[in-house]
């Protein structure tokens, strides 16, 4: 059974807009994390968020987070193509989808899902991410990743394209199993092992949780929007509510609707995330490792020289002394 739930949402520190979105409908729970510059990418995670609310949970597991994250994308691709200031937006989406007694995942972008079980944490999602091609393909430690100045780059995104690819998954639950949906504002500024400590200190009040988590990432930068929700899996159902924590007056935390015609200063881009497909990455890479053969020849070829070089010399001197 689903017990206590809880939701925070919080601008960050940097940010004019928070460009995050999220669903916390038990037994239905997701995050979207837009992209796409000013108001855009706040219009495509709503729009997605949006999607998954009409749709509602309904049963299916993972088919059935397949089809509603399929009609968010049709959304948000639609209007991203019939209104000129949404062009190119997208967001990342992971949904939850507890039910008889598993929760099954979908997931597209950088946003993370984590399980927290008997005291220790697990990211349960993979990271569709720049930073993430290059760590598998060795190019990056773990230590450079953390730092990586391309951190903010996707390589899958919901609402690019017509159809976008779903990586699906289910875990089966165990009570007291306590799991976190959360936007990169979080996962960039706290690192994982503090993330379960302020976890696992708060652990009997899930809002003092999350509010700790959002002060902890505004006190690390509060670079990007930070969104977590949450959820315990228990074996009596508890009815706590949920809770929504945002920085910013009411009046200008208002949710933009969802069609809301963009005008044209909100249409300026602004440092935000990139989506860059794993075919290109994978083509950066082989370039970069033709470059450095090329670059080793060369080397080779140069000290060949200078050792051929140095032999002629040698060999003219010794000439020299017996003739």
């Amino acid at each position: 059974m689903i017990g206590r739930v809880g939701v925070i949402t919080d601008p960050g520190r940097k940010r004019r807009r928070n460009e995050d979105a999220y669903v916390c409908e038990p037994p239905l729970f997701a995050i979207a994390d837009g992209m796409g510059g000013a108001q855009a990418g706040e219009v495509a995670s709503r729009l997605a968020a949006a999607a998954l609310k009409e749709g509602g949970a309904g049963t299916g597991g993972e088919q059935r987070i397949v089809d509603l994250i399929q009609e968010a994308n049709r959304r948000v691709y639609d209007r991203s193509n019939t209104d000129p200031n949404a062009s190119g937006m997208g967001t990342t989406m992971t949904v939850a989808l507890v039910e008889d007694g598993r929760v099954a995942f979908g997931h597209v972008g950088d946003s993370r899902a984590y399980l927290i079980r008997e005291g220790l944490m697990e990211q349960i999602t993979e990271d569709h991410s720049l930073v993430n091609e290059l760590l598998k393909s060795g190019k990056l430690s773990p230590e450079e990743a953390e730092s990586h100045p391309q951190r903010s780059v996707i390589t899958r995104a919901v609402g690019t394209d017509p159809d976008v690819d779903v990586d699906t998954f289910t875990i089966p639950a165990e009570t007291g199993d306590v799991f976190l949906l959360c936007s990169d504002g979080l996962t960039d500024m706290v690192d994982e092992q503090s993330i379960l400590e302020l976890v696992e200190r708060n652990r009997g009040d899930i809002h003092a949780a999350l509010r700790a988590l959002v002060k902890a990432a505004n006190r690390g930068g509060g670079e990007d929007n930070i969104t977590v929700v949450a959820f315990e899996i228990s074996d009596a159902p508890v009815n706590d509510g949920q809770t929504q924590e945002q920085a910013l007056p009411p009046e200008i935390a208002q949710k933009i609707a969802d069609e809301e015609t963009l005008d044209e200063i909100d249409g300026v881009p602004t440092v935000d995330t990139m989506v860059i497909s794993t075919d290109a990455i994978q083509e950066h890479v082989a370039a970069e490792e033709r470059a450095q053969r090329r670059h080793r020849r060369r080397r080779v070829l140069a000290w060949l020289a200078l050792l051929l070089f140095a032999a002629l010399v040698a060999a003219a001197v010794v000439w020299r002394l017996f003739t």
